[in-house]
């Protein structure tokens, strides 16, 4: 990359890309918006610095002052757009899912890495320390054999949520309780406890008139042995913070949304809590200090060649699985992740 500050260009300025755009001005020298779609074009002028031009999103990504296009559409969007910004010759961040399917994650990979370009899947909450000193402790042995991991995300959406944006009330554009709200813990599952070798499912729409489950529950067999369990849900009012366990034959932990509930790992201090707050009843009470943190992360791998958190690989992962659980439950049978697709191409 240039000395000079890297051009971003947001594609979806809604609430997600405010957040964005706020990361963005804290790195001011290093980053600047240059283009933006949607929004309002004063309000977020003036959020992005005043310099920012407001246009269609073809017209964001086919600018060539933008080395990033930043991907805040609705879910069902993101491979097609991650797609066009790669093709134009852009480096991606992309928010969670990178795609609703895994033949489309595996077109977004091959494009990647043909081109010679990067994809970072928004994935902030392996940023937050508890959860870096769990993965730490994981990898080197500090809980023993691992045995099993849970995640519940038990929140609470209620009609006007729907209401406000269609694409959330329906599958195949990404609303659901797994792929919209549950994303974040199923990439912090695989993430932390390795890859997943089978899984069994059920969902049922239960509280909601919409065309998407708001309720899912999975169970999980590692390649590791261990055997884990995933709920998610927008059907529990008042909605209660998401929740990640992972007991191994030496210790356990219990992770909450910026708190430790639980830290028993011989020899290994309890970590300081991140502080972040909770989105079980409203989505934006999350603040923008994770993207800040992955934005960093992402503007330091691009000024020194180095891999991107979260790149575009990792981000197919999760896809697998999201898309395994998902299948697992429109059967009901068992669903072997990695038979989903083609391999994995090959990382660079």
């Amino acid at each position: 990359m240039t000395a000079r500050p890297l051009g971003v260009g947001i594609v979806g300025m809604g609430g997600i890309g405010r957040m964005h755009a706020r990361a963005l001005g804290e790195l001011a020298g290093r980053a600047r918006l240059v283009a933006f779609s949607g929004g309002t074009a004063d309000g977020e002028r003036e959020l992005a610095g005043g310099s920012a031009e407001r246009l269609a999103p073809g017209e964001v990504i086919a600018r060539p002052d933008v080395d990033v296009v930043a991907i805040c559409t609705p879910s069902g969007t993101h491979a097609a757009l991650a797609l066009a910004a790669l093709e134009a010759g852009h480096h991606v961040v992309v928010e969670k899912p990178l795609a609703l399917d895994v033949d489309d994650a595996l077109r977004v990979a091959r494009a990647a890495h043909e081109r010679g370009l990067t994809v970072s899947m928004i994935s902030q909450r392996r940023l937050e320390p508890q959860y870096v000193a769990l993965e730490r402790a994981i990898a080197e042995g500090a809980l023993g054999e691992l045995r099993l991991a849970t995640t519940h995300v038990h929140w609470h959406r209620d009609d006007d949520y729907y209401r406000a944006a269609g694409w959330r009330s329906t599958a195949e554009q990404g609303g659901g309780s797994l792929m919209n709200q549950g994303v974040h813990n199923v990439d912090l599952l695989r993430w932390l406890c390795g890859p997943v070798e089978s899984v069994t499912a059920q969902s049922g729409t239960l509280a909601h008139a919409i065309r998407a489950e708001d309720t899912t529950a999975a169970t999980l067999r590692f390649v590791s042995g261990a055997l884990g369990v995933v709920t998610t849900t927008t059907a529990t009012p008042p909605g209660f913070p998401a929740t990640i366990s992972v007991f191994g034959s030496r210790g356990s932990v219990e992770l909450g949304q910026g708190e430790v509930r639980r830290w028993d790992v011989p020899g290994v201090p309890e970590p300081g809590a991140g502080g972040i707050p909770s989105g079980a009843a409203e989505p934006l009470m999350i603040g923008h200090a994770g993207h800040l943190a992955q934005w960093t992360r992402i503007i330091d791998a691009l000024e020194t060649s180095s891999l991107v958190p979260v790149g575009v690989d990792d981000a197919l992962e999760t896809v697998r699985l999201l898309c395994a659980i998902e299948l697992a439950a429109a059967t009901g049978v068992a669903v072997r992740p990695a038979e989903l697709g083609e391999p994995p191409p090959r990382e660079v």
